[in-house]
């Protein structure tokens, strides 16, 4: 596969002020030059204005090339880019010329999945390639880029360096069955396999605060109807996106949208208000609203605080009890003294904004016990990093039991290759041919 040269346009489609068109693989240059009138001698990495012309020498556009020879270079290939006037047919026209000249179309994040195979990067920084076009807050961006720099790679790699000797001391046992594990080596052992387990615990530890730096924290606003739920939606956006009326059961469907708070992307649901439904639309929409419930990371539940408390409050189950943030709507209108009586609410106004900045601090603080906030440090942003440290711990408690029980070192050699497999698998060096598709097809064209 990669004797081949590949070619995509790597800007999104659309016009812009410019376009880039990519070519990737051993006649890059060759290829871009039937294209492309490029001078006699060729300077890698640095910028030259040239033109872009077709099968009978025409002008199709002029444009900046860049050329980066490999191993130098992102994919570790020769890489030719073309920057042009970002139209959507002399771009095309400029792919296509490409192409009849003997490049192939690149798949998707077929660029990023040449530069790990060509060694440029781990596993974990080709998936955080997308996680940082993808990042949605200033979190996820800061979590992006740290898995980006290896973070993560560093971090498994150094696990795997600390269970090897166990493993050559279990396997060595295995070749000479007459010399058994002395106490000290078997101390030695051990404490090896803990120190792995530790750092496998807390990389574990940080995959839930990961999904919410990925994914946003879905955050339910509910309540009963005509209580300004849609309106602190509008407050928390900025801007209006839900009808607001006087009348009750105005909303009867979920509206999503993502906001960042605090550098926590928030996916924000605003619901039909919960009452007794009036019709069968409005009925549908309650079932919505106790669905979105169900899935719900964080419930801002909204009351009328100018009243008397009326409707029975939302029944929550405990653990999403514990996440709920409770609103004193319509705070301009004064508090009802019968609220005092309901720690941690937070009184707000949707018409003067008074409180918003409290709400903003609850969430954050209530979204920080899934995890540390702080990204200093690896993050398991996605679910196949978690599933493969779980299989290393899982795997290296086995081995520490065997080990315990002085039981035969060919099932305690078992269980640690397979903890090895495991940290193989979130970088890539072990049976990495049956998720590279999976990885890769959720990239762009061109990445």
């Amino acid at each position: 596969m990669l004797n081949d040269t590949i070619a995509a346009i790597s800007t999104a489609l659309g016009e812009a002020a410019i376009s880039v068109v990519r070519i990737s693989g051993p006649q890059a240059l060759a290829i871009a030059a039937q294209v492309l009138k490029l001078p006699v001698q060729v300077t890698p990495r640095q910028a030259y204005l040239v033109p872009a012309v077709d099968t009978d020498g025409g002008a199709l556009d002029h444009g900046l090339l860049l050329y980066f020879k490999g191993p130098a270079s992102y994919t570790g290939e020769d890489i030719v880019e073309f920057h042009g006037h970002g139209g959507v047919l002399v771009t095309q026209r400029v792919l296509e010329r490409w192409l009849a000249c003997g490049a192939r179309a690149a798949h998707p994040g077929e660029f990023t999945q040449r530069a790990f195979l060509n060694g440029k990067m781990d596993l974990t920084q080709a998936e955080a390639v997308m996680d940082l076009i993808h990042a949605q807050s200033t979190l996820a961006l800061r979590a992006a880029n740290e898995q980006l720099s290896g973070g993560i790679g560093r971090a498994a790699t150094a696990m795997q360096q600390e269970i090897i000797p166990v493993l050559a001391h279990i396997e060595a046992c295995i070749d000479f069955p007459d010399e058994d594990i002395s106490p000290e080596t078997g101390a030695d052992l051990l404490r090896r396999i803990d120190a792995v387990l530790v750092q496998a615990t807390q990389l574990i530890a940080t995959s839930e605060q990961g999904r919410i730096l990925r994914h946003g924290a879905r955050t339910v606003i509910s309540g009963a109807p005509n209580v300004g739920k849609s309106s602190l939606l509008n407050v928390l956006l900025g801007f209006e996106r839900a009808i607001v009326s006087p009348t009750a059961g105005t909303t009867r469907d979920t509206i999503e949208e993502i906001i960042q708070v605090h550098g926590i992307p928030l996916r924000l649901v605003d619901t039909a208000g919960l009452r007794e439904a009036g019709d069968d639309i409005e009925r549908v929409g309650i079932q919505r609203t106790e669905r979105e419930l169900e899935r719900a990371d964080l419930v801002i539940e909204v009351v009328d605080g100018s009243t008397a408390p009326g409707a029975a409050r939302l029944s929550l189950p405990p653990d999403l009890a514990r996440r709920r943030i409770l609103i004193l709507n319509k705070s301009d209108l004064g508090i009802h003294p019968a609220w005092t009586a309901a720690p941690g609410a937070i009184p707000l106004s949707c018409v003067t904004a008074e409180g918003i900045e409290a709400l903003r601090d609850a969430i954050r603080a209530v979204i920080a016990t899934a995890g540390p906030l702080a990204v200093d440090h690896p993050i398991a942003i996605n679910a196949r990093h978690q599933a493969a440290f779980e299989r290393c711990a899982a795997c290296l408690l086995a081995a520490k039991s065997a080990l315990e029980r002085n039981e035969a070192p060919e099932f305690i050699a078992l269980e640690i290759r397979d903890a090895l497999h495991a940290l193989g698998d979130v970088i890539g060096q072990v049976d990495v041919e049956r998720i590279l598709d999976v990885i890769f097809s959720t990239f762009c064209i061109g990445k």
